[in-house]
């Protein structure tokens, strides 16, 4: 099956960081975010494509792995990996590097399920995602 994925930079703001002048723990739930809505657009998959065709895709599961310390004034890429699921359910794999050492930074995994308009799960995969996975996960 074909592998979908993007890679971005972003640029490690004073903002960001803590007491410790490492990223704080929760800005690698933002970093992640931008990765999904980078992927969103790149793969016409966005926020607003889900939501015009009738349903939200609130995150129920989200983690993250931490190896090495991102620090202020690095620019690390972010390379965010779809990850292909039967279920009616948007998975994601993370990894941050060093762009200058290609070292691992940090890992992670999101798990987004279909809500329709009225805040109801669903529970099949709807009409407008099976046809986005048939576009592009052929072969």
């Amino acid at each position: 099956m074909k592998r979908l994925q993007s890679t971005f930079s972003i640029k490690i703001r004073f903002s960001e960081i803590d007491a410790m002048r490492v990223v704080w723990h929760g800005a690698y739930a933002k970093y992640f975010e931008d990765a999904r809505e980078y992927f969103g657009e790149a793969y016409g998959i966005g926020y607003k494509v889900i939501e015009k065709n009738g349903y939200f895709a609130p995150l129920v599961d989200l983690s993250f792995q931490y190896k090495k310390p991102l620090t202020y004034g690095m620019t690390p890429e972010i390379t965010i990996t779809y990850q292909p699921s039967e279920a009616a359910k948007i998975v994601f794999d993370y990894e941050i590097r060093d762009k200058a050492t290609q070292e691992v930074m940090a890992t992670g995994h999101s798990v987004q399920v279909f809500m329709d308009l009225n805040y109801e799960l669903v529970w099949t995969n709807p009409d407008f995602y099976e046809a986005w996975k048939k576009q592009w996960l052929k072969d």
